[in-house]
């Protein structure tokens, strides 16, 4: 939903300011990199149109906001990722093929299975979360999760439900977890790692 107010407060030197809705309510924190428009300088009662999310801290603050007179441009959608599918698909069919044909331990690959299932289903209750303003999964959490094994699972979820697929900087530490779980998957098949394989055998 979008709302209106007046600039009442800004910081020039800081970059952020408030907002006092127009319907009333407690005023909205909103930093230049929320403006559309980034090479206007916002002054003082500048008359506002904005949206509400929250920052990394989980406080609400102003995103996607215009001038007066400035219309919000409609973002194209971002593609689905096939190669993430593809990956995490392929994967899993992996595990579970060399798992029934002797040559992985079954307990791992249920275990990747079960988490990927579980980070799945977080992922989902985050985006639901998100969508009603609910104290979110933290993003620590959900690169543990990653890293554990349930990165497949994490993977389909950003694609499929189009969550936590944009932020950049959450993407390079998700495929970093990912290269670390394969390392240390690739790790267990050497002479060291067959030792600790023969424990789930």
């Amino acid at each position: 939903m979008r709302l209106k107010g007046q600039l009442i407060k800004w910081h020039a030197d800081k970059a952020y300011g408030f907002i006092a809705p127009t319907g009333g309510g407690s005023h909205v924190f909103i930093h230049k990199s929320a403006f559309e428009n980034r090479q206007r300088e916002p002054k003082l009662k500048d008359v506002i149109t904005f949206s509400i999310t929250k920052d990394s801290d989980n406080r609400y603050c102003a995103c996607e906001a215009t001038f007066s007179g400035e219309k919000l441009k409609q973002k194209k959608p971002k593609k689905v990722s096939l190669f993430s599918i593809f990956l995490s698909l392929t994967f899993l069919a992996l595990l579970v093929i060399t798992a029934f044909l002797g040559y992985f331990p079954q307990k791992i690959m249920l275990f990747y299975l079960s988490l990927s299932f579980i980070t799945y289903l977080i992922y989902a209750f985050d985006k639901s979360k998100a969508k009603r303003k609910a104290w979110r999964t933290s993003e620590g959490t959900l690169h543990i999760l990653a890293l554990a094994g349930g990165w497949p699972g994490a993977a389909l979820a950003q694609q499929l439900l189009r969550h936590k697929s944009s932020k950049r900087d959450f993407r390079v530490i998700f495929w970093l977890t990912v290269m670390i779980n394969l390392g240390m998957l690739i790790g267990l098949h050497t002479s060291a790692g067959a030792k600790f394989l023969a424990i789930f055998n």
